[in-house]
């Protein structure tokens, strides 16, 4: 067979075909191949990835030592020192006053005048009546003596004489009476006048000129209000697990929203020796003086006591608090970094952190903020410490 005949020319386009067939499937193997891994690589950086993505990253706090005091601020509420609603003993028509909110006053001073025109009537009507009676006690003690004397002489009958001596005692029975009621009417008279009880300031008044006054002691029926100012009473609900360290002496500061920046000192003056069922907390009362007038009765304050700590007791932030059905809980972190979740006892909440009575030890490692659904055994990643700042140009 001649190289250049047909059939030599078939046999080699014949085998080019195979050639180039078996380059195209090698091309084809070597892509699905490379797809096939690239895929693979791809899952295992997903999964990978997916599982550094199931580790929380967590940031761990060592629990704070205790130092020597505490400080445990609470809400309180200021009071005067003694506070006086002023109501009507007598119905009238007022008829002028004398002192408006916020003039000091003092003991007995006229605050207001009240006219009773029906009282004065009453009055006039039981002097009158009084004068009528002592006018019949003047002629029954005459008519007494006088049968007493015809009793002397057998002249009357000792039942006539002890009739006349019977009449006689009622009729000063009477005067009696009478006597009582005009005094009666003048002491109500001298209530037309309200004085101040104490001194102290006028800090409401609900009346004025021609208003009608009734006799009653309902809130709100109040004429005037004097409170004494110049101590005020301040009262606080205490925690009971601070009812030992607060006892009647002790100091504390006190602050008001008014005055920003300003503390004044407050001594517990008096305790109630009982915990309150519903809020569990003790009521105790301060006092606090108030000679420059800067503090108002009647507003909201916060008070502040330097209490003694337990020696030993830790304290953590209260985001490291885990509350669920199986108690009071604080997570920490093992040397292979799993999860433990330790039961805690709270000793005094102090706001920003809460110092614990038991359950922890010094060189545990607590996480500050436990991500939700966190159980003992969970593996976590600590988070890195952030870097420390540098230090300021010209400072060592």
């Amino acid at each position: 067979m001649l190289p250049d005949s047909p059939q030599a020319s078939a046999t080699v386009s014949r085998r080019g075909l195979r050639w180039a067939a078996l380059l195209l499937l090698a091309v084809a193997a070597v892509i699905v191949v490379t797809g096939i891994a690239s895929r693979h690589s791809q899952a295992t950086q997903l999964r990978e990835r997916a599982d550094a993505q199931a580790v929380p990253t967590v940031t761990v706090i060592a629990p704070a030592t205790a130092g020597a005091g505490g400080l445990l601020e609470l809400p309180g509420r200021i009071e005067a020192h003694a506070r006086a609603a002023i109501h009507a003993r007598v119905s009238g028509y007022l008829k002028r006053w004398t002192a408006d909110i916020g003039t000091p006053v003092r003991a007995g001073a006229l605050l207001a005048e009240i006219e009773t025109p029906d009282l004065d009537q009453q009055l006039l009507q039981a002097r009158a009546e009084l004068a009528s009676a002592r006018s019949n006690l003047v002629l029954a003690s005459a008519t007494a003596k006088r049968w007493q004397a015809l009793l002397a002489s057998d002249s009357v009958s000792r039942q006539e004489a002890d009739e006349k001596a019977g009449d006689l005692a009622a009729r000063q029975a009477a005067v009696n009476a009478l006597q009582a009621n005009v005094e009666r009417v003048q002491a109500l008279k001298r209530f037309t006048r309200i004085v101040a009880p104490f001194d102290g300031v006028v800090t409401a008044r609900s009346t004025d000129v021609g208003a009608l006054i009734n006799v009653g002691g309902a809130p709100g029926s109040e004429l005037f209000v004097v409170s004494d100012t110049r101590t005020l009473r301040v009262y606080v609900n205490l925690p009971q697990s601070a009812v030992a360290a607060v006892r009647v002496g002790t100091k504390a500061q006190l602050g008001v929203p008014e005055l920003p920046g300003r503390r004044f000192a407050a001594t517990v003056q008096a305790t109630s020796q009982a915990i309150n069922a519903a809020s569990g907390s003790m009521l105790i009362q301060l006092s606090v003086d108030n000679a420059r007038g800067e503090l108002l009765p009647g507003g909201a304050a916060s008070v502040s006591f330097d209490l003694p700590r337990a020696a030993g007791a830790l304290s953590v932030p209260p985001s490291a608090l885990i509350f669920s059905k199986a108690g009071l809980r604080v997570a920490t972190v093992d040397a292979a970094n799993k999860v433990v979740l330790k039961p805690v006892t709270v000793g005094r909440d102090l706001g920003a952190v809460v110092e614990l009575a038991s359950g922890l030890a010094p060189d545990d490692r607590v996480i500050e903020s436990p991500p939700d659904g966190v159980v003992a055994g969970d593996e976590v990643r600590i988070a890195a410490p952030p870097p420390a700042k540098a230090a300021s140009a010209g400072k060592p």
